[in-house]
């Protein structure tokens, strides 16, 4: 295959012909306008002289005398002379000249038309004589009350103008040599920076690059978010606009715009940041900031996104399968204790105490205390089964109210209990009481009311406890202030409310209403729908 032709070489070929092409356009403009300088400063010295050779008195009084010619031709030939032109010629009003650079013209006929100045009009322009083609300027003679006596023309050879020009075509072409010269190297230098510029690398080596660098950056699952040195956005791929939810066109834009205020606080902070979690939406995002620098000067900052929502639910998923499994181990274990029992009481003869002890521990268990009847989403009551178990492994007790009923089932209610009852929980303490009711209505309008016997939540934070990032814990960290803004978010995407206030318990009291499918009540409340997006159980502390 034949080697196409290098960047290198396109770029000085290219701006050479453009150097070329302005220096030569140049250079004629310039010989062009010079040369209508050299015309236009004969055409003002000519007109000069005629017009003061036909109003010199001593030529006027000559038209009287016998032989004229012999005052106009001294004095014409002297002004010749004196004004640098090729001839002057004086006529009489039929054309016979009084005065001639060649003695033997004169009293001849002119060879050109005089009629134009015999009108008493002034004539300019180029003619070819007895001396050869010459530009030249015809005036009236006038005598005694304006009557045209005679003509006065002066004229300038066309060779000698243009010799006047190659004169100084020379110095003009230095000139233009030197442009083009500095062309030249200015032409070298830009192809050697931009060179430099794209680390030398051909447009087909770029065009790759980008291809090679778009597939990597919107292939890989972690979003990233690219900021310029000015804070605005200079690139976003598919992942982050997904976990973002990003419409339309961001690049270019800056990125307070775009991002939420949270994240954007991230982007533009100045040190490095790792793994810290922000709420965006409804989404729980570990974000990273790293300084993006080229040769140690920085360029501008690059964030990571990863959805940990994803992955706390999987952890969540798992914690509740494990507290479940050690609920089933521990009750194992009671139940082979209780066997025992039962089958010592019988050896003993005293049935009545095993049957009473029967009647007794059969009404207790961890399971069977843990969730209403009328809880039947599979989730929620997988949920409230590991929460209870959580719960009575931290002594703390935990009840769900019998009245509770509940068929729907999905990730919403299941961030939204997994969240307030951990916070109740960590709340109250061991030794502490916690309390469920989830009810579900015919039209489909969920209320949950958790309450705790805990400090409670003082008024002047009752606001504040929903602004993620906000945490009253003792250890504040990476992951506090998010929960409650978590579920404060989709509590308003559901067109729903939630609310803290005094428990009858001592402590806080949490409800949440979720709007369902059919008709709204107005139990519920009213709030602005937000974005739509995966949920989280993550916890916040009062």
């Amino acid at each position: 295959m034949r080697r196409s032709v290098s960047l290198r070489v396109q770029l000085l070929a290219l701006q050479l012909a453009i150097v070329l092409v302005t220096v030569v356009s140049a250079g004629g403009l310039a010989a062009y306008l010079q040369a209508r300088q050299i015309r236009d400063s004969y055409l003002t010295r000519m007109i000069a002289v005629a017009e003061s050779v036909a109003r010199l008195p001593s030529v006027l009084e000559a038209y009287d005398d016998t032989d004229p010619s012999a005052t106009i031709q001294p004095l014409a030939e002297l002004i010749r002379e004196a004004s640098d032109v090729t001839y002057v010629v004086v006529t009489d009003d039929t054309g016979i000249r009084y005065s001639h650079p060649d003695p033997d013209r004169i009293g001849e006929l002119v060879s050109t038309d005089p009629s134009v100045p015999l009108s008493g009009r002034m004539y300019v322009g180029t003619q070819t004589g007895t001396l050869g083609e010459s530009w030249r300027v015809k005036v009236p003679v006038f005598g005694p009350g304006d009557e045209v006596i005679g003509t006065v023309s002066v004229g300038i050879l066309e060779s000698e103008l243009q010799a006047d020009l190659l004169d100084d075509i020379p110095a003009l072409l230095a000139w233009l040599a030197g442009a083009a010269v500095l062309g030249t190297l200015g032409a070298a230098w830009v192809t050697r920076t931009v060179r430099r510029r794209i680390f030398k690398l051909e447009p087909d080596e770029i065009g790759t690059l980008l291809e090679t660098r778009d597939a990597m950056l919107h292939g890989i699952r972690e979003g990233v978010v690219a900021l310029d040195a000015g804070g605005n956005v200079a690139l976003v791929n598919d992942e982050a606009r997904r976990l973002l939810d990003l419409r339309g066109e961001v690049t270019g834009r800056p990125v307070g715009d775009v991002l939420e205020p949270t994240l954007a606080a991230v982007a533009t902070a100045d040190a490095e940041i790792s793994d810290q979690l922000v709420l965006a939406g409804v989404r729980v995002l570990v974000v990273n900031r790293r300084a993006a620098t080229s040769d140690g000067r920085p360029v501008g900052v690059v964030l990571t996104l990863r959805d940990r929502t994803e992955l706390h639910d999987a952890l969540r998923e798992l914690d509740g399968a494990r507290s479940l499994t050690e609920a089933l181990r521990a009750q194992a274990h009671e139940f082979s204790n209780h066997l025992h029992v039962v089958s010592g009481l019988l050896e003993l003869g005293r049935s009545d105490d095993a049957v009473s002890f029967i009647d007794r521990v059969g009404r207790g268990g961890t399971i069977t205390r843990t969730a209403a009847d009328g809880v039947t989403a599979p989730a929620v009551s997988a949920l409230l089964l590991a929460k209870a178990a959580g719960c009575r492994e931290r002594g703390i007790t935990f009840r769900v109210d019998p009245a509770s009923r509940l068929d729907d089932d999905g990730d919403d209610l299941v961030t939204i209990l997994g969240n307030l009852v951990d916070n109740a929980a960590d709340a109250t303490g061991h030794g502490g009481t916690v309390e469920l009711l989830v009810d579900q209505d015919d039209d489909g309008t969920i209320r949950v009311l958790v309450d705790d016997d805990g400090p409670g939540v003082p008024i002047d934070r009752r606001e504040r406890i929903f602004v993620a990032g906000f945490t009253s814990k003792a250890a504040p960290g990476s992951g506090r202030g998010i929960g409650l803004a978590l579920v404060h978010r989709i509590v308003e995407r559901r067109d729903g409310h939630v609310a803290v206030r005094d428990s009858g318990l001592g402590g806080a009291e949490f409800e949440v209403v979720l709007r369902g499918a059919g008709p709204r009540t107005e139990a519920a409340g009213t709030a602005s729908p937000g974005p739509a997006g995966p949920t989280a159980n993550l916890t916040e502390g009062r």
